[in-house]
């Protein structure tokens, strides 16, 4: 399988805010143009702190979306519309008028093939684990050719996971498995953004700038596999010591 590497480039933002305004504004071009052209709009979408900002930009701007798919990465297995699921999470920040699709952990290949038949992803939204890297549930170690499946989640996703929605309350309550797209599905899509923001997404930056393809020890390094990509990163998710700019090269 051939493989892309090369640079990726990183745009460097003020805020997450500023990352919101700056995704939002490019997918809602995208959207439009789709429209006009009379054809559906695949966008996958991770759930999370990370992407709210940028939801809720596109929430705010009340757009005909009726043509848009939101390709959901992911749902914790077993899950049954729970407060922390990401079913919950998209009825919450994405209430668009945009069909939804979520990978069904009894049929998992299915998704793959749904989406294939659908015309492949035309973008993908991507976040990254703050301590593992794990992208959607793919852990470390995902291989490169992983498709849509089951997934044990590891400690370090599931104490990520805990941080991003309270509502689970202990770590014991966080799934230990979830469906997730695979990396292949991933880096298929026709665009990608990686969106890094926060102290915390410090580590996560670094490792993935360090790599220039994917390394399955860190799987958010799967944007260096996408063609066209781009990582959106804020200042504070910078390490401290380099000095800012609006837009360099990984």
């Amino acid at each position: 399988m051939e493989e892309t590497t090369g640079l990726t480039p990183l745009r460097v933002l003020p805020s997450p805010a500023a990352i919101g305004d700056y995704l939002a504004e490019q997918l809602l071009q995208r959207f439009e143009h789709a429209r006009r052209l009379g054809k559906r709009f695949l966008l996958g979408c991770p759930t999370g702190r990370t992407p709210r900002p940028i939801y809720e930009e596109i929430t705010r701007h009340q757009r005909d979306l009726s043509h848009v798919v939101l390709v959901m990465m992911d749902e914790y297995v077993p899950s049954s519309g729970e407060p922390w699921s990401c079913h919950a999470f998209a009825q919450r920040h994405m209430s668009w008028n945009a069909e939804v699709w979520f990978p069904d952990p009894n049929d998992p290949a299915a998704y793959d093939q749904r989406i294939a038949d659908a015309g492949g992803i035309d973008f993908f939204l991507l976040a990254s684990g703050a301590t593992d890297g794990h992208v959607a549930f793919n852990q470390p170690g995902a291989a490169r050719d992983s498709r849509t499946r089951v997934v044990p989640l590891s400690e370090a996703t599931r104490r990520d996971n805990l941080k991003t929605s309270p509502a689970f309350g202990s770590l014991e309550n966080v799934p230990p498995h979830g469906v997730t797209v695979g990396i292949a599905t991933i880096a298929a899509a026709r665009e990608a953004a990686m969106v890094v923001w926060g102290e915390s997404k410090r580590l996560t930056l670094q490792r993935i700038r360090a790599a220039d393809r994917y390394d399955p020890a860190w799987p958010a390094t799967v944007i260096h596999e996408c063609p066209i990509r781009e990582i959106v990163c804020d200042k504070d998710s910078r390490h401290p010591e380099r000095s800012e700019g609006s837009s360099v090269l990984c």
